[in-house]
């Protein structure tokens, strides 16, 4: 919560300087108004996060399945498509970088340190999204959800350790309901079977592969946070997309060479025109996909920087039970009460985290009317004794 902590840098600054003004004007001092205003565009921000992580993610797995249903077999094609989007991130990085102040381009760490973080991020990036690309196609989906649901866990744990995530006893309910639906509905899906064309004997490799894809991502947040916190030591828009820019562009040279190192380069061709729903549909699908990863991955990184690794995994996790919604309406999957009632765990999970946040700024609105009454009691009583 940064914006939190420059309220309370605000209220200590105004406190000190209300002494002084008080021999120059007598009109009292308001510090209310600018961090209210803050957190109104704090919270304005975390929700265009959550639209983009939640619609980019839906769309992304779709389009996803989509690949894969309709003859799209390449496994490092399936993997660069979700780092490939960062040229869409240009326009923002330059026009955020120029509004950048002065004061922030000379505090930032060496770039050679900066650099050496991002790649190291890019890296584990293209090595976690391959896993994931190597488990949907050895599990049902339902499965590979399922296990993906275990990232929340992870995250829980590697927010604590690294992090110093605090739980109260509302996060950790919104933790527990929210693995539990994403469980849910693998559970559900897994006993109806699958369609999709799932190699046999690869369920254990495919299992391994999905959890530990679930753990390194869970590190990849975290590891972001602390940069963030301790490297950066600012989360403005221009750091989040910067980082998410050359993070992404290293995973996406990364997996670029395993294109070309594993051969897979050469059967592309017969892959598009072989492609079921014809080449500009192949096309399309992979554009739509990049683009669609790009702002989930730009969604998760704003609510990293805003709020918490925590937090983003859960808002990532809110969005597992919405694909049999998507199914539904894209793919005429069966709807029953079973996932239904998965999304309302979901959605209870969801409105107990946002509560915890609630409650800290009601806390927060507290400590600034208290500062403020002091700070106009201080004034008229220094004036009084004039």
């Amino acid at each position: 919560m940064g914006d939190a902590g420059e309220i309370r840098l605000q209220i200590a600054d105004d406190a000190g300087t209300g002494g002084e003004e008080a021999d120059i004007d007598t009109t009292p001092a308001t510090a209310a108004p600018p961090p209210i205003s803050k957190r109104l565009q704090w919270w304005a921000l975390v929700l265009v996060n959550i639209v983009f992580v939640l619609a980019g993610q839906s769309v992304a797995t779709l389009l996803g399945r989509i690949y894969y249903d309709q003859g799209g077999g390449s496994l490092w094609m399936a993997t660069l498509v979700q780092s490939c989007g960062t040229p869409i991130a240009i326009p923002l990085l330059l026009y955020f970088g120029r509004r950048r102040p002065k004061s922030t381009r000379v505090a930032r760490p060496p770039l050679l340190k900066i650099a050496a973080i991002y790649a190291g991020l890019g890296i584990l990036l293209a090595g976690d999204n391959l896993m994931y690309s190597y488990a949907l196609l050895y599990l049902p989906l339902s499965t590979y959800s399922l296990i993906c649901a275990t990232q929340l866990s992870f995250n829980a744990v590697f927010s604590y350790f690294i992090n110093k995530e605090k739980f109260t006893a509302l996060i950790l309910n919104s933790v527990v309901l929210l693995t539990f639906s994403a469980a849910l509905v693998g559970v559900n899906n897994g006993s109806d079977g699958t369609n999709s064309s799932v190699p046999a004997g690869k369920f254990m490799a495919g299992f391994a592969l999905a959890l530990s894809a679930s753990a390194v991502f869970s590190l990849i947040l975290s590891l972001n946070q602390l940069t963030f916190d301790k490297v950066l030591k600012s989360d403005t828009f221009y750091d989040v997309m910067e980082m998410q820019f050359w993070s992404n562009t290293a995973a996406a040279l990364v997996s670029v060479a395993g294109l070309f190192i594993s051969g897979e380069w050469s059967t592309l061709g017969g892959e598009m025109h072989g492609y079921k729903k014809g080449a500009v549909s192949y096309g399309m699908t992979l554009a739509w996909t990049a683009i669609s990863w790009q702002l989930t991955t730009m969604g998760m990184m704003g609510l990293v920087a805003a709020v918490s690794s925590l937090f983003s995994n859960v808002i990532s996790t809110v969005g597992m039970p919405l694909a049999p919604v998507i199914a539904v309406i894209f793919l005429k999957d069966k709807m029953d009460g079973v996932k239904v009632l998965a999304m309302l765990i979901g959605l209870w999970g969801f409105a107990s985290y946002i509560y915890q946040h609630f409650l800290d700024d009601a806390k927060i609105k507290k400590i600034l009317a208290e500062s403020s009454a002091d700070d106009d009691e201080h004034q008229t009583v220094k004036l009084a004794t004039e």
